[in-house]
């Protein structure tokens, strides 16, 4: 489940143990990535407020594709899967298949490709992003407040993403996800680049 000590029969906090009571009620299970943070119940909190100011003010459709890109970028199979997920319950698994393993081919607008590259080079290198790579979402119509609101989730997606792997959380029940979507996502965040 995750490389920390297990707080599965017991939440280390009384702030823990309401996420978990919250997960229980929400999904049928306590989260792999809740029981990671169950550590740190604060710093959860934190990133729910970030991570919900910046899905509030952007379309949900492209918030997952920004971060489905960054995800599979960063090689989370865990936030590959979870948002593969609701992207596919927003779209089809046949398109959210076709865009992780042709995006260029995938039956979705030129602006769809264009966020989920700009997202995945932010995750990949922000340091070496320069204003050309901003062209293509802008010429497709993006504002620059739209344009940042791509960066910030595919920078969000960084910091959760990182944990995640990093403390070892496995993925969650994604049985029911299509399967040849699954093993397509899977695939994806095992190939270090496009």
């Amino acid at each position: 489940m995750s490389y920390l000590a297990s707080t599965t029969e017991a939440p280390p906090s009384d702030d823990a143990a309401a996420m978990y009571e919250r997960d229980l009620a929400r999904l049928g299970y306590v989260a792999n990535y809740t029981k990671a943070f169950a550590h740190r119940p604060d710093v959860m909190r934190a990133w729910e407020g970030l991570n919900g100011s910046i899905k509030a003010g952007m379309d949900l459709r492209r918030y997952e594709l920004a971060t489905l890109a960054a995800a599979e970028r960063l090689r989370s199979i865990y936030c590959s899967l979870a948002h593969g997920k609701v992207l596919a319950e927003l779209d089809s698994p046949k398109v959210v298949r076709d865009l992780v393993v042709d995006r260029a081919a995938a039956d979705v607008s030129p602006l769809d490709v264009a966020i989920m590259d700009l997202a995945e080079k932010v995750a990949g290198g922000a340091a070496d992003i320069t204003a050309d790579d901003l062209r293509d979402v802008r010429t497709l119509g993006l504002t620059d407040a739209e344009i940042l609101d791509v960066i910030l989730a595919a920078a969000a997606r960084c910091f959760f993403s990182t944990v995640l792997s990093a403390v070892g959380a496995e993925p969650d029940a994604f049985a029911e996800l299509d399967a040849d979507l699954r093993e397509a996502l899977i695939t994806a965040t095992h190939s270090p680049t496009r």
